[in-house]
């Protein structure tokens, strides 16, 4: 397989501030990825390099020139306000295949509808996009970047702000897109415990440092305590991993 974005050397920032350096990792076509971080570690520069949004300081960052992004934003910067039914809103991921000043045709539309029935809402074609539950929403901006048949799935923060049922049927469907479609796939998240239970490969941002590997590789306790400052335990139940702060005297165990 080849890869699709490789990063050699590269060192990001912004303007004189470095965020991150020293990286070299490649993303393979088949890969399912997750970007896993606290809130201003250093995802959205990792993510925006991958993009090709943010030129690297130092170093390369090699893309595949066959490949096709399919992108999925965080819900909260949707603007639900404007009228639009759910099937316009999947059509538009259609815009740069259709061309400038060019009108959707009845293939367009199909393959709309069809993307509708892959991530499992067809019914809701006509509904207004606003007028949808969180996990409708995340399953319509899904279908908007798969209807241009991306060859790379990037979603950010695809489960956040949802319960538990929606979260779990997210994920479920991401994994299946992956492994049903052959979908490469990466996930940024800054929940590890969710995404290490549904990922091949970890991407790990904290505190100015990165380390990518397996999820057998990432997700050990000397790795994670290394990574995060701090004694960590890798417990699993019912076969899903499970990190928490290491207890000690008169403390409760809390999550990474």
């Amino acid at each position: 397989m080849s890869d699709l974005v490789t990063f050699r050397g590269v060192r990001l920032g912004y303007g004189r501030r470095t965020i991150l350096s020293g990286l070299d990792f490649s993303i393979p076509e088949g890969d399912f990825l997750g970007l896993v971080g606290p809130n201003g570690a250093g995802k959205t520069t990792v993510l925006r390099g991958i993009l090709g949004s943010l030129r690297p300081l130092e170093g390369t960052i090699a893309v595949d020139p066959g490949l096709r992004f399919g992108y999925v934003p965080q819900r909260d910067q949707v603007d639900y306000s404007f009228p639009l039914k759910v099937l316009d809103v999947v059509m538009m991921g259609r815009y740069d295949r259709i061309g400038l000043g060019r009108r959707p045709g009845a293939d367009d539309r199909r393959r709309a509808v069809a993307a509708l029935e892959h991530v499992g809402i067809a019914d809701l074609a006509d509904r207004q996009l606003g007028d949808l539950s969180g996990g409708q929403k995340q399953r319509t901006l899904i279908a908007r970047a798969l209807v241009g048949e991306p060859n790379l799935l990037i979603l950010d923060e695809p489960t956040n702000g949802m319960d538990l049922v929606s979260t779990t049927q997210i994920l479920g469907l991401v994994r299946e897109l992956h492994e049903t479609d052959g979908m490469t796939v990466i996930m940024v998240s800054h929940a590890l415990n969710e995404v290490a239970n549904y990922v091949e490969r970890i991407a790990l941002v904290v505190g100015g440092g990165f380390r990518i590997g397996t999820v057998d590789e990432i997700m050990s306790e000397s790795v994670l305590s290394a990574m995060y400052g701090i004694p960590v335990d890798v417990d699993s139940f019912n076969g899903h991993r499970i990190v928490v702060a290491r207890r000690t005297a008169g403390e409760s165990g809390a999550r990474a």
